[in-house]
C-alpha cells in the first residue's frame, strides 16, 4: 500500500465540510485527494432584474486547469494584465480630459469675470466723468447766472440814477421857469389849461 501524504498532513474529518467548495480546493491543492472526493460546483445563482451586484466565486475547475496548464494560465494572466493595463490608460486618459476640460471651463469663466469688471469699471469711470462734467457745467451756469443777476442789477441801478438825474434836471427847471415866472409876473400856459374853463 502507497501512503497518502496529503492526508497525513490534513487527517480525514469524521463529518463533511460546512463549505464543500473550500474543501474541494484544499483537496486540490494537497493534490492526491482530489481524486477520491468528488468536486461539487457552488449552487447555481439565478441571476434577477434588479441592478444589486452579484458575488461570482471562482470554481475550482480554474485551479485544476493552472496545474495541468501553465502555459495557457500564464497566456490568461498576461491578457488580463494587458487588459487591467489598457483599462488604467484609458481610465488615466478619462480623467486628464476630464481635468483639461475643468481647466478650459474656468479659464473661460475667469476671463468672462475679468471681462465684465474691466467693462463695469469703464462703465463707472464714464459715469464719474459725466457726473464731474455736469458738477463743472452746473458750476459754470451757476456763475454765469450771478454774472447775468449783477449786470442785470448793474442796469436798473444805471436806469435809476438816469431817472433820478432827469428827475433832478426836471424838478432845477421847474424851479427856474417858477422863478422866472414870479419875476415876470406871467402865468404858465399848460397850466392855465389844466385849471382854467
Amino acid at each position: 500500500m502507497e501512503k497518502n501524504v496529503g492526508s497525513e498532513l490534513n487527517p480525514p474529518l469524521a463529518s463533511e465540510p460546512e463549505f464543500p467548495e473550500a474543501a474541494a480546493s484544499a483537496e486540490v491543492k494537497n493534490g492526491g485527494a482530489a481524486s477520491e472526493k468528488s468536486v461539487v460546483p457552488p449552487p447555481e445563482v439565478k441571476a434577477d432584474d434588479s441592478k444589486s451586484l452579484a458575488v461570482v466565486e471562482k470554481t475550482p475547475d480554474s485551479a485544476a486547469k493552472k496545474t495541468s496548464g501553465g502555459s495557457l494560465d500564464r497566456d490568461v494572466a498576461l491578457a488580463n494584465l494587458e487588459k487591467e493595463k489598457q483599462l488604467s490608460f484609458i481610465k488615466a486618459w478619462e480623467e486628464s480630459e476630464k481635468s483639461k476640460a475643468d481647466n478650459k471651463a474656468q479659464k473661460k469663466l475667469a476671463d468672462v469675470a475679468a471681462w465684465e469688471n474691466s467693462k463695469k469699471a469703464a462703465v463707472e469711470a464714464k459715469l464719474k466723468k459725466i457726473e464731474e462734467d455736469l458738477e463743472n457745467k452746473k458750476a459754470e451756469y451757476a456763475e454765469k447766472m450771478k454774472n447775468k443777476t449783477a449786470l442785470i442789477h448793474k442796469q436798473a441801478e444805471e436806469k435809476k440814477a438816469m431817472i433820478e438825474a432827469r428827475r433832478g434836471e426836471e424838478l432845477l427847471k421847474a424851479e427856474e421857469m417858477s422863478a422866472k415866472f414870479r419875476a415876470t409876473g406871467k402865468t404858465p400856459k399848460k397850466v392855465l389849461g389844466c385849471f382854467g374853463g
